[in-house]
């Protein structure tokens, strides 16, 4: 059955050619492959069958049927791999006698190949329009005797054909029908067994389909519902669960249930099942620095396995110190490093009568620009070779925590560097002036503490803005209050929704503004900001192909561990200055 196996390791269905049988010799010819294509998990996966793409590994054993617990499960070896007529060919020396009767017999007909892809292509069939996957390059690594194979091309082989004979291509349709079969029983949540009993009946898509409801109606009420089942075999499938586990090691979180079984594991647990899983020899008589040295060193998940949890203790850094002052400002994504421009359009102002004549007056508008562009941070650390051995992922914590953070408070300085422009007014705009400014209409005449007066100048300035064309009202709705620490219990007084007991006691501004703190702010400065999903004043941006920082990692060269590199590609800048206004505080 061509299942997953060891990560990369997969097994595909062949069949004996009995007339070359040679009872005396204990050999036989076997086809090994044909290439023919086998359903797995949405995709048609088939095999390049030529000498350019197969690699034959040094000494092929023959197991029973893929198992290598013990010796017992050694049945022989593999001779002479050929290749004729677009088949893949071997003689098989038998030494188990119980294996030599099923075979003279007639009874064992089946063989499998168990074998490691190290290249992949992908494409779409032209007759079925199923998506396919063809191993260009790989190793052949083990054949199997098999009691039945799940292959259903290795049914259509002739056992009494010679192996150099070409056959006759199988009806596309028959090949669209057992896939159709085949996604029917994924969707029932039946096996490939159950598959390959309805093809091997002759049963069509319709019989197929009853045959399921049948199967499904059958089950007890808790296995009715219909599920596609991803195998816990899948590297994908493995790779996110002890990722999963691993974090929940390094935060202390809880990990999810298919994540427990790798919670007892630590980091030369990890390495060995990685190596294991690539197919390295030797792996159990290796001590635990070889084993690190080795997983790190290779192709193997281990690598991917750090830089995935260190990635989210990064994000999860990164996201707890963000700063307010991203809420204030809009994002976007920039597909390069160059400079950014801003087009703002101005108003039509109002729609104009139609003439007598049925003429319709042209309407224009004023344009303005504004611009910035992104810049790249960045910095390392190295996990010890001495913290990898000792399990030490405590550390691991610590660095990916600085490194998260450090991220955050990298964009809240560009951020404040900005505002902190021209003494405080803001960056200078298109137009010359400063972001806050008297021509601009958001700036307080002079600076005053926040009150109830304050409040209701700084709201009805920005209700007054003015479109481009300096006529048509924006009518700016402030949202956001942004103060410093020093002002935070002040702005929580103005803010807060008492009980008034006249109406001269009533505070109009109780729930219209969400207070936002920023420790980093000049003390005495506070800001009133509109949404800026409507009417945005700051924007920021990340580079498209890597929004937030980015972690990778290394091999260590300068020093004895792991390096660890996190990318940070940021540009923010002032687009527009009709939602906010400023008081520069008394």
């Amino acid at each position: 059955m061509d299942l997953p196996q060891n990560h990369e390791t997969f097994i595909r269905s062949g069949t004996f050619a009995p007339s070359s049988f040679n009872s005396e010799a204990g050999t036989v010819d076997v086809v090994l492959s044909t290439g023919a294509g086998v359903q797995r998990n949405g995709f048609v996966e088939r095999l390049t069958v030529s000498p350019e793409a197969v690699t034959v590994a040094p000494r092929l054993p023959v197991l029973d049927s893929h198992r290598k617990a013990s010796i017992g499960d050694i049945l022989g070896r593999a001779e002479s791999v050929r290749f004729e007529g677009g088949q893949m060919i071997a003689t098989l020396r038998i030494s188990n006698a119980a294996a030599l009767d099923a075979i003279e017999r007639g009874d064992l007909t089946g063989v499998s190949i168990g074998y490691a892809a190290a290249k992949w292509a992908n494409g779409t069939d032209p007759q079925t329009g199923e998506r396919t996957r063809t191993a260009t390059a790989w190793t052949l690594k083990e054949v199997s005797l098999v009691p039945l194979p799940a292959d259903p091309e290795a049914l259509i082989r002739s056992e009494q054909l010679p192996t150099t004979e070409i056959q006759t291509p199988p009806d596309p349709t028959a090949i669209q029908t057992r896939a159709a079969i085949r996604a029917v029983a994924a969707t029932a949540g039946l096996d490939a067994a159950w598959a390959d009993s309805q093809i091997d009946s002759g049963a069509d898509l319709t019989a197929t389909r009853a045959a399921a409801f049948e199967e499904m109606t059958r089950r007890t009420p808790a296995l009715r519902t219909a599920t596609v089942d991803i195998s816990a075999e899948d590297p994908a499938v493995i790779a996110t669960r002890q990722a999963d586990a691993l974090h929940a090691r390094i935060s202390g979180g809880a990990p999810s249930e298919a994540a427990r079984p790798y919670m007892a594991w630590g980091l030369v647990e990890y390495a060995r099942d990685a190596l294991t899983r690539t197919g390295v020899v030797g792996v159990t008589m290796m001590g635990h620095e070889e084993l690190l040295q080795r997983a790190l060193a290779t192709t193997s998940d281990f690598p991917n396995l750090l830089t995935a949890s260190g990635n989210r203790v990064l994000a999860n850094a990164y996201q707890a110190a963000q700063s307010p002052l991203k809420q204030l400002a809009r994002q976007r994504t920039a597909a390069d490093f160059r400079p950014m421009s801003v087009l703002k359009l101005g108003e039509f102002g109002s729609l104009k009568k139609v003439t007598e004549a049925g003429e319709i007056t042209a309407l224009s508008t004023a344009e303005a620009k504004e611009g910035y562009s992104l810049d790249t941070f960045a910095g390392m650390f190295a996990l010890s070779r001495k913290a990898l051995i000792n399990d030490d992922l405590g550390a691991f914590a610590r660095w990916g925590e600085m490194m998260g953070r450090a991220a955050a408070e990298t964009e809240t300085g560009r951020f404040l560097a900005l505002l902190n422009l021209n003494s405080g007014a803001g960056p200078t705009m298109g137009d010359g002036k400063a972001l806050f400014h008297a021509d601009h209409g958001n700036l307080a005449a002079s600076g005053a503490v926040i009150s109830s007066g304050t409040l209701s100048a700084a709201r009805l300035a920005m209700r007054l803005q003015k479109g481009l064309d300096g006529v048509t009202p924006v009518n700016a709705q402030p949202k956001y209050l942004l103060v410093d620490p020093s002002q935070e219990t002040t702005a929580e007084a103005y803010l807060a929704e008492l009980t008034p007991t006249t109406v001269a006691d009533q505070n109009p501004f109780a729930g219209a503004l969400t207070l936002l703190v920023e420790p980093r702010l000049t003390v005495g400065d506070w800001y009133v900001f509109a949404d800026p999903a409507v009417l945005p004043v700051l924007e920021y941006a990340y580079l498209s192909s890597a929004q937030g920082p980015q972690l990778a990692s290394r091999d260590g060269w300068e020093v004895l561990g792991r390096e660890f590199r996190v990318v940070l590609d940021f540009g923010c800048g002032a687009t527009e200055h009709r939602g906010a206004y400023r008081n520069p505080g008394a």
